[in-house]
């Protein structure tokens, strides 16, 4: 794409403007098909509702930060109680969710799965006219084109966002010899998107049959007493640690099954701070930047395909991180808990609250793999109690620190290990096979003006 262009002062005058956007105005401005995005909607736009009481159980509340591009990320996903949602608000099939705030302009397409959530206050419901093809749509609303005018119209003194009326007015190419093929690209790589969470969860079903850890219910008690001695093994001083609810129930399962400790399966390793001063934005990066992948980078049991940030390749270069595939990524301080499965698509560098997980040569010889491991890490009762019991507040942050080489996996029968690990395979297979078409759509809207 050219980095110098023309444009008229009286566009200048009227808005906020770099050199790309002025070429890319132009181009859209003298384009055939190129349609203001107010002429899609038949509903909208129309922002969602505060709501900042959170449970354990309820409807899924859809904020900002849990919008990446094209899905949902329902990593850490929060539950409202809400008996109705309002109507104006109420999603259907093929909606379109834009952020308003937060990184402004991602777009996600509303599934099947999606209906009944409720959209949180800085995001944008639009439904589409049926005359258009939202799969090409919400890939265009993704691309560099369509982002590059958000961010050249954003308002906003204190916290800057995309306002209803700026949103409308912004530009979308809509070129007949491409929607089809785009569309379809998109619509399979949702499928296999919903595809990779059914194996998934298929997985996780065959961990809680085998186990029946359900069954085994632990009062979750506010008050209870301890001894002195019980924290004779780990100088830990707090009321979690020593929780009935985490503790009994990781005694249950360290009774009942073969449950080592993290450290005697795998290496761990922690990532590495490269400095903001080395950050490359999404809009600015080349095609040799690495991902830079943060804590809010792990989504969906993988790494995002869109994060914020690059680095220049020099610095993966020098880090020599050594992350490849098959490798498992979990977030040791923040937001701790989360996990991601290293793709052969991925190449990224990690930040210093992330530790990859590898196995060791005695961890594979005894039949444990990768995709059963990484499974494991998703169970609450193995993953969410251990983290709670070993959390503590370092300044404002919170961490388990070294404690995570502590964690005990339990290790199910060869047979269960070999259908987990089938499921979990498929299952990166389809997010494998989904980023190399969302690769090809980006490719194919990015450079449309290049010929």
């Amino acid at each position: 794409m050219k980095k110098s262009g023309t444009i008229k002062k009286s566009v200048i005058e009227n808005n906020k403007w770099t050199p790309k956007f002025a070429y890319i105005y132009n181009k859209l401005k003298d384009a055939p098909n190129t349609i203001d995005f107010y002429k899609f909607i038949e509903k909208g736009p129309v922002n969602g509702i505060d709501l900042r009481e959170y449970k354990d159980i309820g409807k899924d509340y859809i904020r900002v930060s849990d919008m990446k591009r094209f899905f949902i990320s329902y990593t850490d996903i929060k539950k409202v109680e809400l008996d109705k949602i309002p109507e104006k608000v109420s999603l259907k099939e093929n909606d379109i969710l834009i952020s308003r705030k937060g990184t402004p302009g991602i777009a996600v397409l509303v599934k099947k799965s999606d209906l009944d959530s409720v959209i949180g206050t800085e995001v944008i419901l639009v439904r589409i006219k049926k005359k258009y093809d939202p799969y090409y749509l919400v890939a265009f609303l993704n691309s560099k084109m369509f982002y590059e005018q958000v961010i050249n119209n954003l308002s906003g003194a204190v916290s800057s966002g995309i306002n209803h009326p700026t949103l409308k007015k912004l530009k979308v190419l809509y070129d007949p010899k491409i929607v089809p093929k785009i569309s379809s690209m998109v619509k399979k790589a949702v499928e296999l998107e919903e595809e990779s969470s059914i194996l998934i969860k298929r997985a996780q079903d065959i961990f809680y049959k085998e186990t029946n850890i359900n069954d085994f219910v632990v009062k979750n008690k506010k008050f209870f007493s301890v001894n002195l001695s019980d924290f004779s093994e780990i100088d830990l001083w707090t009321p979690s640690h020593l929780l009935p609810l985490y503790k009994e129930t990781i005694n249950y399962m360290i009774n009942k099954w073969d449950s080592p400790k993290l450290k005697e399966l795998v290496t761990i390793k922690k990532g590495n701070e490269v400095g903001s001063v080395n950050y490359i934005d999404y809009l600015d990066k080349r095609d040799t930047d690495v991902p830079f992948i943060r804590t809010s980078d792990l989504i969906n049991h993988e790494v995002d395909q869109y994060p914020d940030f690059h680095v220049p390749v020099d610095i993966y270069n020098e880090l020599k991180q050594d992350i490849k595939a098959g490798d498992i990524l979990f977030s040791n301080d923040g937001k701790i808990g989360v996990t991601a499965y290293m793709l052969p698509e991925d190449k990224i560098i990690i930040q210093s609250h992330i530790r990859r997980l590898r196995l060791k040569v005695n961890t594979i010889k005894r039949g444990i793999t990768p995709e059963y491991l990484y499974l494991m890490l998703t169970i609450k009762e193995i993953t969410k109690y251990q983290v709670e019991k070993y959390t503590v507040i370092q300044s404002t942050i919170p961490t388990i620190s070294n404690y995570l080489e502590d964690f005990h996996i339990p290790i199910l029968s060869t047979d269960k290990i070999k259908e987990i690990t089938e499921l979990v395979k498929k299952a990166m297979n389809c997010k494998q096979e989904k980023k190399k078409i969302m690769s090809e759509v980006n490719n194919h809207i990015d450079h449309y003006f290049d010929n």
